[in-house]
């Protein structure tokens, strides 16, 4: 009788097909794309000289508000003293969106800080990427568009059909109508950033729920 050879189990299996060397030269290219992230760094330090410049505009406009209530103290005007807080309110939100631009910019693009564990460690960074950067952008330009919007109101309390002059500045209805609208039109982005990032999520975790065969 002839006996059938059967394969060997160990040979029966198909090897993975070996992947080809790659070139030195895609890998010189490749090493070049992801060192020049590091020419984003100047950026960072640029945007830190920034934001040391709106301290020294925050402590100027801070100046100016304690010697007019020392200088006229008798003669205070709500409406003044809230423009100015209203003011320095305005440099601190800017303030805190450099400093969301370039921490979670340098962490997302450049280069890991490594805070991990120090208690100072801003909540956000724990979680950050490329979307939470842009939401938390876009809700920091609502606040600063929010505090433009208040400050208007309050210089056009009395403003007629012609508009209003105040401190060299003229406010018209239709100005005022357009930085109402520009202000929706910011609320819309922050809302559509977050369904996005949102819809990316529940996509992720779909895609992890999945068993694997």
């Amino acid at each position: 009788m002839t006996s059938t050879s059967r394969p060997d189990t160990a040979s029966s299996v198909i090897a993975p097909l070996d992947t080809p060397p790659r070139n030195p030269w895609a890998r010189s290219i490749g090493s070049l794309i992801f060192v020049s992230r590091w020419l984003q760094a100047p950026l960072y330090i640029g945007l830190i000289v920034a934001q040391l410049v709106y301290v020294v505009v925050f402590m100027v406009e801070l100046w100016h508000l304690i010697d007019g209530v020392i200088h006229d103290i008798s003669h205070l005007d709500e409406a003044v003293i809230m423009l100015a807080v209203l003011g320095l309110i305005d440099v601190v939100m800017i303030a805190n969106l450099l400093i969301m631009v370039i921490i979670g910019g340098y962490e997302t693009f450049v280069s890991r800080i490594n805070v991990d564990g120090h208690p100072d460690q801003p909540e956000w960074l724990s979680h950050v990427n490329a979307n939470v950067l842009k939401v938390k952008l876009a809700m920091a330009i609502i606040g600063i568009s929010s505090i433009h919007l208040l400050k208007t109101f309050i210089e056009v309390g009395g403003m007629s059909e012609r508009g209003i002059s105040t401190d060299g500045e003229k406010y018209t209805p239709t100005g005022v109508l357009w930085q109402v609208v520009i202000h929706m039109v910011f609320i819309v982005s922050a809302v559509a950033l977050a369904w996005i990032d949102r819809m990316s999520q529940q996509t992720l975790a779909k895609a992890h729920a999945q068993p694997t065969h």
